[in-house]
């Protein structure tokens, strides 16, 4: 099996965990030659985890730029800043390389637009890491979905009830900020409105909503969001966001609501199936998943080897810049 040569840009929090996890355990088709970081530390380590567990060091660098201009690599992986997001894409594809970006892919749709042409002009992938796409009960939704077992889908509900506390924003001085990051409808809550707009069919009419900062007054950005979305197929959904529950997170959870099917998932990363009806189904051996071990799940693993095929067989990721930009 062809494997293919990569860079990580960005090892902080997602990317020295779950990246380099994805890294790890698709070492059989994928090697990551090149790590970066502005911190070298953080390069330094993730370097040091892949030598560990993979069995080959990664060479490091604090200069993408520089990276991407001395190393021989297919695709590059992104999980720096979200601000920054746009321009290290492409910088990445105007060289003629690949990109899986971490979520959201830019800040302003004018920039994910950009992303995109910029992608299909050089006739390279542009992936974006919603991977919870990829949970097992997602799957099985999904699959519900697609063969009609709803009928008709009335409405949706995403919910995310989450904390995050003043030290938790204290820890990078670009969260919470209009310019790197935004609120948590960008941040904490995107992966489940991703969720919700793939199974209502994407394509909306009308959004109505509201934003508060309640009790984050040192950051910019909102600490809830609320919306009811018209989608153009007629369904509706219902988005509830919010960093502010106390004392820790309390829940994340995707309720989908039809003429003939009910189901709702949680768990810590929407991972777990609560509610399972169907005419002649009231169960499903999904509703006994453990948790993993984060918020984040493990769906960067198969996303990376979607990602990969996706390049070697020439066809658009899972999760494509158009997906992503929904």
């Amino acid at each position: 099996m062809k494997k293919l040569k990569m860079g990580l840009i960005g090892c902080g929090r997602i990317g020295s965990s779950k990246h380099v996890e994805a890294i790890i355990r698709n070492s059989d088709i994928i090697e990551a030659i090149a790590v970066c970081d502005v911190i070298e530390e953080k390069a330094i380590k993730c370097a040091e985890k892949i030598e560990k567990d993979a069995g080959y060091t990664p060479k490091v660098y604090t200069d993408y730029i520089k990276m991407l201009d001395e190393e021989e690599i297919d695709f590059v992986a992104i999980a720096t800043e979200s601000g920054y997001h746009y321009e290290i894409s492409i910088e990445a594809l105007k060289r003629g390389k690949h990109v899986l970006v971490e979520k959201p892919m830019a800040l302003s749709t004018k920039h994910m637009d950009e992303m995109i042409d910029t992608a299909r002009k050089n006739n390279l992938k542009l992936g974006v890491c919603f991977q919870n796409r990829f949970n097992p009960p997602i799957v099985e939704l999904r699959k519900k979905i697609e063969d009609n077992s709803f009928t008709r889908i009335n409405y949706g509900v995403a919910s995310i009830r989450w904390n995050r506390d003043k030290n938790y924003y204290e820890q990078a001085k670009w969260r919470g900020t209009w310019l790197l990051d935004g609120g948590s409808l960008m941040n904490q809550c995107t992966h489940n409105i991703d969720l919700l707009q793939w199974m209502l069919g994407g394509e909306i009419d009308e959004v109505y909503g509201v934003i508060k900062n309640f009790q984050h007054p040192y950051i910019e950005a909102e600490d809830f969001g609320g919306a009811l979305v018209k989608f153009k197929n007629g369904s509706v959904g219902i988005i509830e966001g919010t960093s502010t529950i106390y004392p820790k997170n309390l829940e994340e959870t995707l309720s989908i609501f039809g003429e003939t099917g009910t189901v709702v998932i949680g768990g810590l990363a929407v991972n777990r199936i609560q509610v399972w009806r169907f005419t002649n189904e009231d169960s499903h051996p999904f509703m006994n998943l453990p948790d993993p071990d984060t918020v984040y799940g493990s769906g960067h693993v198969p996303l990376y080897r979607d990602f990969y095929e996706a390049i070697v067989n020439n066809r658009e990721p899972k999760i494509s810049g158009e997906e992503g930009r929904l």
